[in-house]
């Protein structure tokens, strides 16, 4: 068996990013820029008002002006004013040849086809986005390795992009075995219990904006298992496996990996839960095989697992590792890296209830995984310890 630290970094050495591909800008929300965005137009591509009133140019603020003509947003007339003339405007529209200024709609009177301004605050400008004012074009708009945030993908949309290269998704299957599984909402058989594993794992990897995931059944068979995994993994970057893991005579995990020609990088971690722990690849994939308690996975899953996914795009860890200090004592054998189900709050961490690896009652109520060092028995109240504080 290996520690956790050596079984995080043996998985970082293996992971390699998935290549760029060039996607439409609506469907590129949540993902990471492969390559820098420059801006082909001046943005605005004209000199526009910014609000109701009336376009003019400053050196005439303090005469009656005459209006002529009027300039809405989206117009595609072109109108000119001379001196001693206004426009009247509204929001977005290009200002008139001429004009340089625009004064409020509520700050001027209005009288037989003229106007009086009553703006002491008038200045020259005021009221008007300047052509290039958000970007000039040629200008750098957004940097590779830039998250593409919903603001983002405005902005690269305001400026005409409809384009993007980015970082991927990872494709991901779950492949669940066990003859003893059953659907939720059929009846319970003698010997059965309900499949959750698959929800879990779909659920969390959905919560990171990963839609591309495919659930595989396969009984604890050889041959069933082997073929099964042939067809995840020619189709997806990450295979996740949930049970069959372990020696006893039904768990047939390791061996299909080895009959698929996974390279085992390691198989068992010194932790609780969760230690028939299985790690591989092949052909640049990841291939994960996870106890089958519902517990374990998800503590796998946290722990190793998102981490892996998340690299593979680019993208920063969503779990953050914190201190945090102990409510009250806890104790546990030595020689496992112990993974309790708690809650933090305000820089105090409690474990919770429910601690078994089959039970996922206390994780439905967690929002942090307390790590508990290996080669500790005891843990007082007040002691600070490292947390893992889960994705919200």
């Amino acid at each position: 068996m290996i520690s956790v630290k050596e079984a995080k970094h043996l998985i970082s050495q293996h992971i390699i990013a998935l290549n760029p591909i060039s996607i439409d800008l609506a469907k590129a929300s949540g993902h990471i820029l492969a390559a820098d965005v420059y801006a082909k137009y001046d943005i605005p591509a004209f000199s526009q008002a910014s609000m109701d009133g009336y376009a003019l140019k400053f050196v005439d603020h303090e005469k009656i002006l005459s209006i002529v003509g009027e300039m809405a947003a989206g117009t595609a007339a072109k109108i000119s004013i001379q001196n001693g003339e206004t426009s009247r405007i509204f929001t977005g529209a290009p200002l008139p040849n001429g004009a340089d200024t625009v004064v409020m709609q509520e700050k001027i009177t209005r009288i037989d086809g003229k106007i009086t301004l009553e703006d002491s605050n008038l200045k020259p400008g005021l009221n008007v986005r300047d052509k290039g004012s958000e970007i000039k074009a040629g200008a750098l708009a957004m940097e590779k390795g830039d998250f593409l945030s919903p603001a983002a993908i405005g902005f690269l949309a305001g400026i005409g992009v409809n384009e993007v290269s980015v970082y991927p998704m990872p494709k991901i299957s779950v492949i669940v075995t066990g003859k003893e599984l059953q659907q939720p909402g059929k009846t319970l058989g003698f010997g059965q219990v309900y499949e959750s594993n698959s929800y879990s794992l779909s659920a969390a990897l959905k919560h990171e904006g990963i839609e591309q995931i495919v659930v595989y059944e396969a009984d604890d068979d050889l041959e069933v298992l082997k073929k099964v995994l042939r067809t995840a993994i020619a189709s997806n970057d990450v295979v996740l496996l949930t049970g069959g893991v372990s020696v006893g005579d039904y768990d047939f995990v390791i061996e299909a990996a080895s009959h698929c020609g996974i390279r085992q990088i390691f198989h068992k971690v010194k932790q609780k839960p969760g230690k028939p722990l299985f790690f591989g690849t092949k052909d640049q994939k990841l291939i994960f095989g996870l106890p089958g308690n519902p517990s374990s996975v998800l503590s796998c899953y946290y722990n190793y697992v998102l981490p892996a996914v998340k690299t593979l795009s680019h993208k920063g860890n969503s779990v953050i590792e914190v201190q945090a200090e102990l409510t009250h004592p806890y104790s546990k054998p030595a020689g496992l890296t112990h993974f309790l189900k708690g809650k933090y709050e305000n820089g105090l961490v409690t474990p919770l209830h429910a601690q078994e690896s089959y039970r996922l009652s206390s994780f439905a109520q967690a929002n942090c995984l307390i790590c508990l060092d290996e080669t500790k028995e005891y843990f007082n109240k007040s002691d600070i310890l490292n947390v893992l504080i889960l994705p919200g």
